[in-house]
């Protein structure tokens, strides 16, 4: 009787070590864990001599960046970066965090691309353009027609194609009625302007000086244009290891540029004169502000949700993604949202937020 005693003691003991143990290493992995959490930087790719780039530069000049990530303990970094090589900077892990133009990155995303958009900035700022005596008088006239992009996967294309599809013009592999020839983006306005194409997909600012230089006569605009004036053209984004393993940090960037994109709305001359006056971007103030005026700054999470599923629709129908691709699914996993990042803010004149 006396051994069973001394056998059950023995046991609870060892039982009691090795709950003290597991105690111990759990300690350890929280405190691991929360030092890794500490330690994380959020690369944040940005691009100097983007006008529409405002809110990345207006969060950065204003403190909305630096305010953000110390409500939550966190660090992050400014990375300047070339945006046509943002699917290659992301893959590589040299940018955490941006602002891309979701209708190109979406087949990206589709084939692999490890992001997830997390709010809308802006709409608009991509223009098509023919010259001013051409007798192409509408968009069912391109048909057939050579015309100048800035590459063949930039978000000008995916735009233009979803429109002509509306139109009953080809846009798909099987059945093409329009050209499509890739340029350097300062090359389109002279390769229009001497024949060697018929139309030309541009971007701002490029799009708005080249208009004014060679007379071009406008076709279609993002930010009038009834059926994308409502889209966002540019949307905040994160990595999806960001959002899934680093949501404080992905939500922080998120409430910086849609603040920043609510001041822009509000106060387009002075972000103008911010961009110039620290060297973010070049050009004369009022008519960088005039730009920035003409697009739709007011930030939003629904509608930028909206924008990449409507999007993600139309692209799946028209074959340009994956076949059979669930859309409920891509949807969840690409657009990522976060409990304390509201819908969106407006500007108030004495330089505070209101959440909308």
């Amino acid at each position: 009787m006396n051994s069973m005693k001394k056998r059950v003691r023995k046991v609870t003991a060892g039982i009691l070590v090795m709950a003290m143990s597991l105690l111990s290493l759990t300690a350890c992995a929280g405190e691991k864990e929360g030092t890794a959490q500490e330690d994380y930087v959020l690369k944040i790719g940005t691009q100097s001599g983007s006008v529409c780039m405002a809110p990345l530069h207006v969060a950065e000049d204003l403190g909305y960046f630096k305010e953000e990530f110390e409500k939550v303990g966190l660090s992050y970094e400014l990375v300047e970066i070339d945006v046509t090589q943002m699917s290659e900077l992301v893959a590589s892990g040299q940018v955490d965090a941006s602002v891309g133009l979701s209708g190109g990155m979406i087949p990206q995303i589709d084939s692999g691309l490890e992001v997830a958009f997390t709010g809308g900035v802006h709409t608009g700022c991509t223009k098509y353009y023919v010259k001013d005596d051409s007798d192409i008088q509408s968009l069912e006239d391109l048909k057939g027609k050579k015309i100048g992009v800035p590459g063949l996967n930039d978000t000008s294309v995916l735009q233009l194609k979803r429109k002509l599809f509306d139109l009953g013009i080809g846009v798909t592999t099987d059945n093409m009625e329009v050209e499509l020839v890739a340029y350097n983006m300062t090359d389109l306005p002279q390769a229009l302007d001497n024949g060697a194409i018929d139309a030309a997909a541009m971007h701002d600012p490029v799009a708005t000086s080249s208009q004014k230089e060679y007379g071009f006569r406008k076709i279609l605009d993002l930010t009038e244009d009834e059926k994308f004036k409502e889209e966002y053209c540019c949307q905040t984004f994160v990595t999806t290891t960001a959002a899934e393993e680093h949501p404080e940090a992905a939500a922080a960037y998120t409430r910086a540029i849609l603040k920043a994109s609510a001041y822009v709305q509000a106060k387009p001359e002075e972000a103008a004169k911010l961009q110039i006056d620290n060297k973010q971007c070049s050009g004369d103030v009022k008519e960088n502000a005039a730009l920035l005026a003409s697009y739709n700054y007011t930030p939003s999470v629904s509608k930028a949700k909206k924008t990449f599923r409507d999007a993600s629709d139309e692209l799946i129908i028209m074959g340009e993604l994956t076949e059979g691709r669930d859309l409920d699914a891509f949807t969840e996993e690409h657009f990522k949202t976060f409990e304390d990042v509201p819908d969106s803010y407006v500007y108030e004149e004495d330089g505070t937020f209101t959440e909308a």
